[in-house]
């Protein structure tokens, strides 16, 4: 799927010009859904968080019984020089994959052996005064005994696709998915926040959504700039009391939330201030 410009594709041990064909119809990960991948950002000529992103895609492959053929070492390296192909004023995606090339005698469990690729693609960051809304949905994260969310599995996202459609119909851009208690695990594409009275809080990790390392990140610089900041449970209640929502992810890494159904929410200082945090540590880790 093409969603950025000026694609380049590492495949087969080298790089290649444009969006080329990696996976057979025969291969696992397309029949059976065995694909997992990982994104990481380049943007003002940085690569912020670029080797915990490639870990985590070995990780991901590990959880869909995949054997990752390319250690964290070697991934970064190869992203290092794709990019040198783009300036450093273009903001690029970077999205390694697996995905599963062979099936056991029943075909459903996937043999070990992995294909690999990275897809670079220039994807614009969203501008500073981007917002969006949120809604309920009806659709809820799964959990560990039923799905692979251990994994940033693309086998995970048609789920989130029905929350993000059926919350687009509804006139809002996102949706706040339960977990499967009724709780607040995530939006369908982006972790959250709130903010009530000064004080920042998000979902505690209960193994229903994948915990962002950008949203780790934010974590950590604000507690390093002395703010409070819980990871607890939350419930749709909670985000009606709240001050100020905001999303975090690896695409525009803050996102300001409006509006929450009928409750309306202004853009405050906390989230103008995680962002903030964000780009200095951006710059001060290159």
């Amino acid at each position: 799927m093409t969603v950025g410009t000026q694609i380049r594709t590492y495949f087969d041990g080298t790089w290649h010009e444009g969006d080329v064909m990696i996976m057979r119809a025969a291969d696992h990960g397309a029949w059976l859904g065995s694909t997992v991948f990982d994104g990481a950002r380049y943007m003002e000529g940085l690569l912020p968080d670029l080797e915990a992103h490639c870990a985590r895609v070995n990780r991901s492959a590990e959880a869909m019984m995949l054997k990752p053929g390319v250690s964290t070492e070697q991934m970064v390296e190869i992203v290092r020089e794709g990019i040198s192909a783009y300036s450093p004023d273009q903001a690029v995606y970077i999205r390694p994959m697996y995905w599963g090339l062979d099936g056991d005698q029943t075909a459903i469990v996937p043999e070990p052996q992995a294909g690999f690729a990275i897809s670079l693609e220039v994807i614009p960051l969203a501008p500073a005064s981007a917002s969006t809304t949120l809604t309920r949905t009806r659709f809820h994260r799964p959990t560990l005994d039923t799905a692979v969310v251990n994994a940033k599995a693309g086998s995970l996202y048609p789920n989130n696709a029905r929350m993000m459609a059926e919350a687009r119909a509804k006139g809002f851009g996102n949706a706040l998915v339960a977990d499967a208690t009724g709780n607040v695990a995530e939006s369908a594409s982006a972790n959250v926040f709130m903010v009530k009275d000064g004080v920042t809080f998000t979902p505690i990790p209960n193994g229903t959504f994948l915990a962002g390392i950008t949203r780790a990140r934010h974590l950590e610089n604000m507690r390093a700039e002395g703010m409070e900041v819980h990871e607890t449970v939350l419930t749709f209640e909670d985000f009606e009391d709240a001050d100020e929502v905001f999303l975090s992810g690896n695409l525009n890494k803050v996102t300001p939330v409006t509006a929450f159904d009928d409750r309306q929410y202004q853009i405050g200082p906390v989230t103008r201030r995680v962002r903030e945090l964000y780009w200095d540590w951006a710059r001060s880790a290159a």
